[in-house]
């Protein structure tokens, strides 16, 4: 029985999504902090088995179960999401100023689809605050950081590249110690400023060579677009090839809502809503761009992380026959609760053994 799906998701549907949003983040700092609960929610929600247990990119992880950005946008919750089952989590985006974000509502439900809309505008506490609250904690499971360029607002003048360079640079700073790694979304979908920049060729080997003045101590993602377009693919490789310190890619929602989504909730409920779709719906598009990425990447020198409509344990082993190393979710924990980590980390166990396959690590890019 999922009492989720019976108790709770009947009443956090009642509010609207931001303030429900808002209220798991917020019970989740509380209970992290509470006697046992932590070892409690441990007990419950862990699945761990030795075929999932694998390295990617120097990380080490129980399992290749994460939580994507966006959840957690300024690492408040992180001494609980240490005990969710999660594998690895990854916080924000944080960008090198505080940022209030987009106005409201920002954050829409399209149930019939399994989908939000997104239009946060990556609302943060900056990435000075975010450091001070990740020294004072040491994670568990490996913890991603993802950095973004500061959303100054609508009104803000158009930023010149020394300053986009600038905010990344600053955030990296700060934050590259206290993070297991780090994500670097180049296309933000819920920003307008700079939302193109990195499109541009060779504007990304320019903010990799900022990052090596750094002597950046983590592995380092690039968050990138979905894209199909072979030249793209090919430009990525290439401008992230000599950065030792840049370990592989995780593509981020498509911005606005392509033609591809094939929406069934009626065009009149959510033509309206500002912002990108997560969940369901994205399924198909990322799983192709996973599988044309992969096809193109150098043997053993990156990995892709895989985020994009994963429900179910089948969900997940789809993208990891396709390429992906490790697997992240989010939507799912709105409509199915913190128990889906497990089942999908137990029916992963399931279908490696169906297929004859040993070890989780021996999946990546068979379908590919």
């Amino acid at each position: 029985m999922n009492l989720y799906r019976l108790i709770l998701r009947p009443l956090l549907f009642r509010l609207d999504a931001e303030a429900a949003h808002r209220r798991a983040v917020a019970a989740c700092r509380v209970a992290g902090a509470l006697p046992l609960v932590p070892t409690l929610a441990r007990a419950c929600l862990n699945f761990t088995a030795p075929e999932l247990q694998t390295e990617v990119a120097g990380l080490r992880v129980e399992n290749p179960i994460g939580l994507a950005a966006g959840w957690d946008k300024s690492g408040h919750a992180v001494r609980m999401l240490d005990h969710l089952g999660f594998g690895f989590a990854e916080i924000g985006s944080i960008s090198a100023r505080p940022s209030a974000g987009n106005p409201r509502p920002r954050l829409f439900r399209l149930p019939a689809d399994r989908a939000i809309v997104v239009n946060y505008g990556v609302p943060n506490d900056g990435a000075e605050v975010v450091a001070r609250r990740l020294t004072a904690y040491s994670p568990r499971v490996p913890l991603g950081v993802n950095i973004v360029k500061t959303n100054d607002g609508p009104d803000a003048p158009l930023c010149c590249d020394e300053d986009i360079f600038a905010d990344f640079e600053r955030s990296a700073s700060l934050l590259h110690s206290h993070a297991g790694y780090l994500a670097l979304s180049l296309n933000c979908p819920n920003m307008k400023v700079g939302g193109d920049f990195f499109a541009r060729p060779g504007n990304i080997t320019r903010l990799l060579e900022r990052l090596r003045n750094l002597q950046v101590q983590c592995p380092v993602f690039l968050k990138i677009g979905p894209s199909l377009n072979p030249a793209d693919h090919e430009r990525w490789i290439e401008e992230a090839g000599d950065f030792d310190f840049v370990r592989g890619f995780i593509f981020n929602l498509a911005p606005g809502k392509p033609d591809t989504l094939r929406l069934s909730t009626p065009r009149a409920v959510w033509e309206q809503m500002p912002g990108a779709v997560s969940g369901k719906p994205v399924e198909s598009l990322i799983n192709n761009c996973i599988r044309e990425l992969y096809r193109r990447l150098p043997p053993g020198r990156f990995a892709i992380i895989g985020a994009g409509g994963v429900f179910s344990a089948e969900d997940a082993y789809r993208k990891i026959r396709l390429g992906a190393s490790l697997v992240q979710i989010y939507t799912a924990l709105i409509y199915e609760g913190p128990g889906i980590v497990k089942r999908i980390n137990r029916g992963l166990c399931e279908l490696l053994a169906r297929d004859g396959v040993k070890h989780v690590s021996e999946a990546v890019g068979r379908d590919a």
